[in-house]
């Protein structure tokens, strides 16, 4: 059985990294510790750098919390102004000892009363749960879950960009670093 530390306790990112890792890689099994480890980046990153920091510096945290672990991964969630709207995207880091895959997710724009309560200084999450007249929002479906009535909920929102960070370790041979020349 392969380990994998995830830097959240977030139900729905639990949910999508397992499901990525069985997708990519259905011969093994996995287990899943979820530790709460910080993104050393705002709470609410504005920019697709920032975000991606954070998943790379969540993905450090956990390897440092669990070095014994097959896997540890990073998941960063963030916004940024493009021409006057606000984009959300998640950026996934997948570690091992040897290797590191990155990938962003799709990306959507929020409706505006919910960009204009970002802009008032709330994290998107209250955002949503105010214009969606919800509770923890974050923690279940999140914007895209609501805003596409679940035909993609949070946790496949997700699940494609696990699937892409993973690329290279399912071919390591194009991946992996080539022996130093001694």
């Amino acid at each position: 059985m392969k380990k994998i530390v995830l830097a959240s306790e977030n139900p729905v990112k639990i949910e999508a990294t397992l499901q990525g890792f069985q997708m990519m890689f259905p011969g093994e099994t996995f287990d899943v510790l979820s530790v709460s480890v910080p993104s050393r980046v705002d709470d609410q990153p504005r920019s697709r750098e920032e975000t991606l920091q954070g998943a790379l510096n969540r993905a450090q945290g956990a390897a440092e919390r669990a070095p014994e672990a097959d896997y540890w991964v990073g998941i960063e969630g963030g916004i940024e102004e493009i021409a006057g709207e606000m984009a959300v995207f998640a950026w996934i880091v997948v570690r091992s000892s040897d290797l590191i895959g990155k990938s962003q997710t799709g990306m959507f724009f929020l409706p505006p009363k919910i960009k204009t309560l970002i802009e008032q200084g709330l994290e998107m999450g209250e955002a949503d749960d105010i214009v969606f007249d919800m509770t923890d929002s974050g923690q279940k479906e999140g914007a895209i879950g609501v805003l596409t009535e679940n035909v993609i909920d949070r946790a496949r929102f997700y699940q494609h960009a696990v699937i892409l960070a993973l690329v290279p370790f399912k071919n390591t041979r194009f991946y992996s670093k080539p022996p130093e020349d001694e």
